[in-house]
C-alpha cells in the first residue's frame, strides 16, 4: 500500500511501533511512520485522518517545536504517514532522569502552548471541533473510571480521591483556544542525550478546548514543579493564571483515572506506573 501511495518508495522493513486508543502505528524502513485509524466506522476513520492531515499542515508553521509533516493520507484504509521525527517518547525515559529534566522540558512546553493558543480561533475552527465537556462531566467520568480500578490504587490515596470526587469542580468557564488536547508524555519526543524536545506527535485529538487542559496533563505526568515552570513560560493575553492553575490541577486529577484504566486494560506497564506515581502529588494524604 505504501509503495502505491508513494511511487518510487521501496518498502524493505515494516515494524509495529505501538497502539493507542485510536491508532495503531507502524515504522517503514526506519524512516516513515504510518498510523492507521482504529475507528470501526470507516467513514469516521477516514474523516479523522483527513482532519489530522489538515491540522498538521496548519500547525507546522505556528509551532516552535517540530511536528510531523504529512507525506500522504489515505481514506481506504484510513491512515496517515509522516517522516519519523528523531528522539524517543518521554514516557520511555527512566523516571529518575525524567524528574531531573521535567522543569526544563515543561518550560519549552509552556512556550509551545503559548504559540498554539495564539493561533487564530477562526482559522482552526474550520479544521477542528470544540471539545468542551463541562467540568461536571469530567468529574462524573472520573468517578466511573475510579470505580473500575480502585483496587489498583494504594489505600493511602483512596480517602483524598473520594473527597475530591465529591467536591464541586472549579467555577466558571474559560474562552476556548486551539490546542493539542492530548499533551501527555507519550506524545513528547526528546533526545535522550541532551533532553531537548525533538517533536510533538499524535495530533488526532487536536480541538478547540479549555486552555487549562494540556497544562493539566503536564501536571499529571511531570509533577507540580513542571506545572509551575510551564505556567511561568506561558505568554497570553489571558490573565487568569490562578484560575488556569486550579483548572489544570482539576483536569490532572480527573484524567489520571482514565489513563490508569487504559494502562490496566491494555497491560501497558508504563501507563500504569506513571499513573500510580502521580497519585503522590495529585492526592497526597
Amino acid at each position: 500500500m505504501v509503495s502505491g501511495l508513494l511511487p518510487g518508495f521501496p518498502v524493505d522493513t515494516v515494524d509495529r511501533l505501538g497502539e493507542g486508543q485510536e491508532h495503531v502505528a507502524f515504522e517503514v524502513n526506519g524512516e516513515l511512520v504510518v498510523r492507521f485509524a482504529k475507528d470501526p466506522d470507516p467513514k469516521r476513520g477516514a474523516e479523522r485522518v483527513r482532519r489530522e492531515h489538515d491540522v498538521l499542515a496548519a500547525v507546522a508553521d505556528a509551532s516552535p517545536l517540530p511536528v510531523p509533516r504529512p507525506e500522504f493520507f489515505s481514506t481506504e484504509p484510513p491512515c496517515i504517514a509522516h517522516l519519523k521525527l528523531p528522539g524517543i517518547p518521554l514516557l520511555e525515559t527512566s523516571p529518575p532522569q525524567r524528574w531531573d529534566h521535567a522543569e526544563s522540558i515543561a518550560t519549552r512546553l509552556g512556550e509551545f502552548l503559548s504559540a498554539m493558543h495564539a493561533v487564530p480561533l477562526e482559522r482552526m475552527a474550520l479544521l477542528v471541533a470544540p471539545d468542551d465537556q463541562p467540568l461536571e462531566g469530567w468529574q462524573k467520568d472520573a468517578v466511573e473510571d475510579y470505580e473500575m480500578i480502585a483496587g489498583r490504587i494504594p489505600a493511602m490515596y483512596r480517602g483524598p480521591i473520594e473527597s475530591f470526587l465529591h467536591v464541586p469542580p472549579p467555577p466558571g468557564d474559560l474562552p476556548l483556544v486551539f490546542s493539542h488536547n492530548d499533551l501527555g508524555i507519550e506524545h513528547v519526543l526528546v533526545d535522550p542525550d541532551t533532553w531537548a524536545i525533538t517533536g510533538i506527535i499524535d495530533w488526532s485529538d487536536a480541538a478547540l478546548v479549555d486552555r487549562a487542559f494540556d497544562f493539566g496533563l503536564l501536571y499529571r505526568d511531570l509533577g507540580p514543579g513542571a506545572l509551575d515552570a510551564a505556567l511561568r513560560a506561558y505568554r497570553s493575553e489571558f490573565e487568569g493564571v490562578v484560575t488556569l492553575d486550579e483548572r489544570a490541577r482539576f483536569y490532572a486529577r480527573c484524567s489520571v483515572f482514565e489513563e490508569l484504566v487504559y494502562g490496566v486494560g491494555k497491560e501497558l506497564a508504563p501507563y500504569v506506573d506513571k499513573s500510580l506515581a502521580a497519585m503522590d502529588w495529585l492526592f497526597k494524604p
